[in-house]
């Protein structure tokens, strides 16, 4: 059956999610070296610097909300397996029912903006959309058949990804920024590293790169690597990091 393939489908594709940005690294390419960017003046290389820096952004601000607020052994924690003790319902997930994912796309659509390609933007778009829509359609089977008539009431009143307020619910999880701290390290350092890897190449393009031209990426990277190894030894030889409502 469809219904069952697209299941099977969604959960393989699940397990494969971390390595998309791999994925969306090579697929930039070409689209970096593209003759539009040559013609744009300063002031809109300026621009959609800014406009991708602040997309990716609002993608970080809509992670670390649902990361902060979300607590232990509840649906949108799992990593490698579909995972729920107790659904959420309330908080960011009273107005949207996958936040994370939201997050997500607008984090690597930042770093799609950098490349200053439209064409580019709109392929990441449906190639996301059409990946990840596999992915929710087998999260939320798991989770309707797990949690039934409590999943389909707030199912059927929660958009799957576009966020909407009538039925917003606050939250009885306080906020941690200490959960931020130990889980989003390692995204906030691919995402700049991904930043990085789209300067470089267009730096390259150019015949721009040097150290000097470079500078200023590879600090902002040595900076951001050096504080992912701070966290991260503190995650795992501390107790620094740890908050007993979700760990």
């Amino acid at each position: 059956m469809l219904q069952y393939s697209l299941e099977k489908t969604g959960n393989k594709l699940f397990k494969y999610r971390g390595q998309i940005p791999v994925v969306l690294f090579i697929l930039a390419i070409p689209f970096i070296f593209e003759m539009e960017y040559w013609e744009m003046t300063d002031g809109a290389v300026g621009t959609w610097s800014i406009a991708a820096i602040i997309t990716s952004l609002v993608g970080f601000y809509i992670r670390f909300f649902s990361i902060a607020t979300t607590p232990r052994g509840t649906s949108g924690r799992n990593t490698s397996k579909q995972v729920a003790e107790s659904l959420n319902t309330t908080g960011i997930y009273s107005i949207v029912r996958h936040p994370l994912y939201l997050g997500n796309y607008f984090i690597w659509l930042g770093i799609v903006v950098f490349t200053f390609s439209w064409s580019f933007i709109l392929i990441f778009s449906l190639a996301y959309w059409i990946y990840y829509e596999r992915i929710m359609y087998a999260e939320e089977q798991f989770l309707f058949r797990k949690f039934g008539e409590k999943y389909k009431l707030w199912s059927s009143r929660t958009p799957a990804f576009w966020p909407s307020f009538k039925y917003a619910t606050k939250g009885n999880v306080p906020f941690s920024f200490k959960a931020i701290l130990r889980r989003e390290y390692s995204g906030v350092l691919a995402t700049v590293l991904g930043f990085v890897y789209v300067e470089a190449l267009r730096l390259y393009a150019q015949d721009m790169l040097n150290m000097e031209s470079f500078r200023i990426p590879f600090s902002v990277f040595g900076a951001t690597l050096i504080v992912t190894l701070i966290l991260r030894t503190l995650k795992k030889t501390t107790r620094v990091l740890h908050d007993d409502v979700r760990d």
